[in-house]
């Protein structure tokens, strides 16, 4: 007989441990992102924009927040974005002083570029059974989504 007992005892992962695997997970993320984003001529942080604004329009302050960056910083990045056609601003229809910033057709269009390119990630992710997708989308989401407990 071969295989693990029956009622064999799962193995503990200390939080340093998963800490170390997300530090290295993510690095390749990163580096696949940043690979993928230079093909369509931008830099890491001008397709993190991009991708930021995937999900919804954004305030300037908002998106500098989100994406942990100085806001004058994130001028610069939607400037040369903008220039390219792949954002633009507009008036909030709240506060006629706050500018949203909204991806373009064109914008999508090389967000979803950026993403078929990132071949380590995709590669990763397609060794995953449609059960073990399903569990680290649960997973990730119950650790970076839900809420705090009190």
């Amino acid at each position: 007989m071969t295989g693990a007992p029956p009622h064999a005892e799962t193995p503990r992962v200390d939080t340093d441990q998963l800490m170390e695997l997300f530090s290295v997970s993510l690095g390749v993320y990163y580096g696949d992102f940043t690979v993928a984003a230079a093909s369509e001529h931008l830099t890491a942080s001008q397709g993190k924009a991009l991708t930021v604004l995937r999900r919804g329009p954004a305030a300037m302050r908002a998106l500098a927040e989100t994406m942990t960056c100085d806001a004058s910083n994130m001028t610069g990045i939607i400037d040369r974005l903008e220039k390219r056609g792949l954002v633009r601003r507009e008036a909030s229809a709240s506060d006629r002083r706050v500018k949203n910033v909204v991806l373009t057709d064109e914008g999508e269009r090389v967000t979803d570029a950026i993403r078929a390119k990132m071949h380590a990630t995709h590669e990763g992710l397609d060794r995953l059974s449609a059960q073990d997708r399903a569990s680290l989308y649960t997973l990730l989401e119950r650790v970076f989504l839900a809420p705090p407990t009190a």
